[in-house]
């Protein structure tokens, strides 16, 4: 049984605009796994969806929708908000507007453990100090007394992750986590993942648009488009091997040291993310795929290009070796 289950995810906005289509994806207890594309591609709803927190007026539909084996589809409000934060919890992709910048962060972290766990004060602030060191805060003690414009932008996220581990969750849900941070910070924050995952057996769904993050932590990479999951693999397998054109794309557009000379234009797909209105048929990809053919504007089949490998496409699961070969 997965940690995570999530089967044929469908949201929608004011029924004019189907921003998730029949998604489908699991995480294992001390997996991590990877949701990429575009900026658009329906990354953070899938999150949102996950955790309950869609904006009014989205309306979410599943197949199956599990954490844990417990059916997150028909919980009430208040039986939600008692996982979240709890035995699942979700970093936000930009921690200025996650963190209330009228609380201290001492305040806002020791909640969490009072509000779950009826922690006292003095335990909850110890518990906050702890994670904070954790996570590489120097004087956690006075950084609780601080408020998040006090902080810079790498250590509010590292706020944020302490945070979302207070309470010892099974799950981390991590929206670009390392979005507006320079490299530096990016690379210490994803080495903090990596190491409370190994310490702790989280979890993790990690949404990101950069491919470079993805070699370097994922076990496992769903490749999203247009609100559909085209292409789902073991990590070294879809990078080895890619069967969906938008997955070829996009690994084409990353350069590679010592192949894309100085002066070569950097690769691109051409067009943007459609939206997609309710009852769309064929591949979202096909105006923009330079192997379209009619048969992408009808019902597009799942194909299995090896064990854990699927892709959404019309053409056959050896195309692209064939294609490498010729």
């Amino acid at each position: 049984m997965s940690l995570l289950e999530v089967r044929g995810l469908r949201v929608t906005f004011g029924g004019r605009t189907a921003a998730v289509r029949g998604a489908s994806l699991s995480v294992e207890k001390g997996e991590t796994h990877c949701l990429v594309g575009e900026s658009g591609c329906g990354k953070s709803v899938t999150a949102l969806a996950v955790m309950n927190l869609l904006a009014r007026g989205a309306r979410r539909e599943a197949e199956a929708l599990s954490f844990a084996g417990q059916d997150l589809r028909h919980l009430s409000d208040r039986e939600m908000s008692r996982l979240r934060g709890d035995r699942m919890a979700m970093i936000f992709q930009e921690p200025m507007t996650s963190l209330n910048p009228a609380y201290t962060i001492g305040s806002q972290m020791t909640e969490v453990l009072r509000r779950h766990r009826g922690a006292p004060r003095a335990r909850a602030a110890e518990r906050a100090a702890e994670l904070l060191a954790r996570v590489g805060i120097t004087a956690p003690g006075m950084r609780l007394g601080q408020y998040p414009h006090q902080l810079s932008g790498g250590l509010r996220q590292r706020v944020m992750i302490a945070m979302a581990l207070m309470c010892d969750p099974e799950l981390l849900v991590a929206d670009e986590p390392t979005t507006a941070l320079d490299v530096t910070v990016q690379a210490q924050i994803l080495r903090l993942l990596a190491g409370l995952q190994r310490d702790l057996g989280l979890g993790i769904l990690l949404i990101t648009h950069d491919l470079g993050i993805v070699a370097r932590v994922a076990d496992r990479v769903s490749v999203m488009y247009a609100g559909e999951v085209v292409e789902s693999a073991p990590t070294a397998q879809l990078f080895a091997a890619p069967r969906h054109p938008y997955t070829r794309g996009l690994l084409r557009c990353v350069p590679v040291p010592g192949k894309v000379r100085r002066d070569e234009p950097l690769g691109s797909i051409p067009g943007v993310v459609p939206r997609i209105p309710p009852g769309f048929r064929g591949c979202a990809f096909r105006d923009r795929c330079p192997h379209a053919a009619p048969a992408c504007a009808e019902a597009v089949p799942r194909q299995e290009a090896g064990p854990g490998h699927e892709f959404l496409c019309t053409l056959p699961p050896d195309w692209a070796l064939r294609e490498r070969a010729a």
